[in-house]
């Protein structure tokens, strides 16, 4: 008979993977699989595009539509530059909490989701349980939209998704989109004294961040609709973080490279805003090429995550409202894998234990309280299910 590993035991063996965005997931992957293979699980992966990481799919229970879909993403953010008290890569015990790289975003979640489903395939179902885990969600959650087709393919059709990202246990029914902009402006090289016969890729540059200020000038001005009001902020926002450019200070810059990043609130049009800075973009680099044809700005586009709608009577909602008891769903500003689930025909939700504020930080911990909640969680799904 396999071995039944404790949710402790489970995500002690996942912390241990080194699972940054970077670098591989599949030494996890293939551990899960064996895992849930040895309990009589079907799995199904589906791959990148050079096959160096992998979605992992399985399925307990009747071979049936209507089932709940358990969410999670085997990538961590990497602790380059951190200050950790402890191994980042070994589950750490004390003072009531769990260290690790990852414990609270999320592996904590998928080590309870695949205790569920073994449990799910020893107990009998009458509804399946099914796992979704991807890759890349921490550089954009590109990895999801591809997945979802495989999970479709290889099973049949679960009705509701349960994304775990940290959320105290609370159900989260909506969240902003986001989509976000890698930015290269090439200019033309001259000695500053010649400033008119060049072009400078930073003070071009530094014309499309204004727009960019000026655009989160006017929306934060704007009257925010009812559902917007519910956020903090309670509007859209557009951001720069990192730039870069330049070789010295008396030479025009040839080159300067940023990322725009917005987050949009539901109700709102994200794809317009995005046409917004595409045409500001476009008549920068009309400008710059009349001084020099060589002159230009180029846009690549490296996510795009849709907002969480909120579900009048959604299914999901009122399923993690019943095991919670929870009054009603919240709302937050960060995006996840929820609005791709909800625009591929789930009926989604963000519920998850931990605390959003630990995801990403030096020390992340996981209360043991909540880790004890969300098994206390699945056990009662695994009882409704029944």
């Amino acid at each position: 008979m396999a071995q039944i590993l404790t949710p402790l035991e489970i995500l002690a063996k996942l912390v241990s993977f080194h699972t940054v965005s970077q670098v591989s997931n599949l030494d996890l992957i293939d551990w899960l699989d064996t895992y849930l293979t040895c309990h009589a699980i079907p799995t199904a992966r589906h791959w990148n595009e050079d096959r160096t990481k992998a979605a992992l799919l399985a399925h307990a229970g009747p071979w049936r539509t209507g089932g709940v879909v358990l969410s999670g993403h085997s990538d961590v953010v990497p602790v380059v530059g951190q200050t950790w008290s402890s191994d980042p890569f070994a589950l750490i015990q004390r003072g009531g909490r769990l260290y690790g790289r990852g414990v609270c975003d999320m592996k904590g979640y998928v080590a309870l989701s695949v205790w569920a489903l073994v449990e799910a395939q020893r107990l009998g179902l009458q509804r399946p349980l099914q796992l979704a885990l991807s890759y890349d969600e921490e550089v954009g959650c590109t990895g999801a939209g591809p997945m979802l087709e495989t999970l479709q393919s290889a099973f049949p059709k679960a009705s509701l998704a349960l994304i775990g990202e940290p959320s105290q246990m609370q159900p989260i029914s909506a969240h902003k989109g986001g989509v976000g902009y890698q930015v290269c402006v090439q200019g033309f090289e001259v000695h500053s004294s010649l400033l008119p016969y060049g072009v400078s890729a930073i003070m071009e540059g530094a014309r499309l961040i204004g727009w960019v200020n000026d655009r989160n000038t006017a929306l934060q001005a704007a009257k925010p609709t009812a559902l917007a009001a519910l956020f903090d902020p309670p509007f859209s926002t557009l951001h720069v973080g990192m730039i870069s450019g330049g070789t010295a200070h008396n030479i025009t810059a040839a080159n300067c490279r940023f990322a725009v990043e917005m987050r949009v609130v539901p109700g709102e049009d994200l794809e317009a805003l995005a046409a917004e800075f595409e045409q500001a973009a476009h008549a920068l680099a009309q400008r710059m090429k009349k001084v020099h044809p060589g002159a230009g700005v180029d846009l690549q586009r490296f996510f795009r995550v849709p907002a969480l709608q909120p579900e009048p009577q959604g299914q999901a909602e009122a399923l993690v409202r019943r095991l919670t008891g929870a009054n009603a769903g919240g709302v937050v500003s960060y995006g996840t894998e929820a609005g791709i689930f909800q625009a591929a025909g789930y009926s989604a939700v963000v519920c998850g234990p931990g605390d959003i504020a630990q995801a990403h930080q030096p020390d992340e911990y996981l209360d043991v309280a909540q880790f004890g909640s969300g098994q206390a969680f699945m056990t009662r799904l695994l009882e409704n299910l029944a």
